[in-house]
């Protein structure tokens, strides 16, 4: 008799597993599904709704446009302007292609890097009429680990500041104050350094220079 027990309590709880594995499983999908809703679709739409409300212009990509109302870039990336009547950004060794960001990937110590910068440090001294052995801010002769940084130094940009005015025919005082009004501080007072976005300053001199009727 206790064995038929043992055999019948043995066989009903083997009916009873399929509908526990049936219960488990039920339960992870409707588990996984929600997550997959949470963090898939609820918390991106939030996010992009808060982003928009809160923050338009940069969840917008930080659009930058010009007197006419063009979008001329954004705020964020870099441009390469090679015209001596405009200030120069920083190197980029992706070319400011914002489809390949990326540095050039070598160390300090590497020839090709001392090299590279030798040259550019040369190239810059004759493009801004400073003797050869004038001191220029690191920033001029190296890339960005992004390629893509969009300021310079404000000591950059003072170097260039007598290029720009010779190329355009403008007082030297005058591209000075503008480039001193497009000097951002450190972020929250500690964060990085004081920089000057190039985009923001080319278009703020062509809006200054075409009001003087300068070229």
């Amino acid at each position: 008799m206790s064995g038929n027990r043992k055999e019948a309590a043995g066989g009903a709880e083997r009916a009873r597993d399929p509908i526990r594995f049936a219960e488990l499983l039920r339960t992870a999908v409707v588990v996984t599904a929600a997550l997959l809703f949470l963090c898939g679709v609820a918390y991106p739409l939030v996010l992009f709704g808060v982003g928009r409300l809160a923050f338009p212009r940069q969840a917008a990509g930080s659009l930058v446009r010009d007197g006419d109302g063009r979008i001329v870039g954004s705020a964020l990336i870099g441009q390469s302007f090679t015209e001596l009547r405009y200030f120069h950004g920083r190197p980029s060794a992706a070319g400011y292609d914002a489809a390949n960001s990326s540095g050039s990937n070598l160390g300090p110590t590497n020839p090709k890097l001392l090299i590279g910068a030798r040259g550019t440090a040369e190239a810059y001294r004759s493009e801004n009429a400073l003797g050869a052995g004038a001191a220029i801010p690191i920033d001029a002769v190296t890339a960005s680990a992004s390629g893509l940084d969009p300021h310079i130094s404000p000591a950059n940009a003072m170097l260039q500041v007598p290029r720009v005015a010779h190329a355009r025919g403008a007082r030297v005082t005058a591209v000075q104050a503008l480039v001193e009004s497009h000097t951002e501080g450190r972020q929250l007072a500690v964060l990085g350094e004081s920089r000057v976005n190039v985009l923001l300053l080319n278009l703020a001199l062509d809006s200054l220079l075409r009001a003087e009727g300068k070229p």
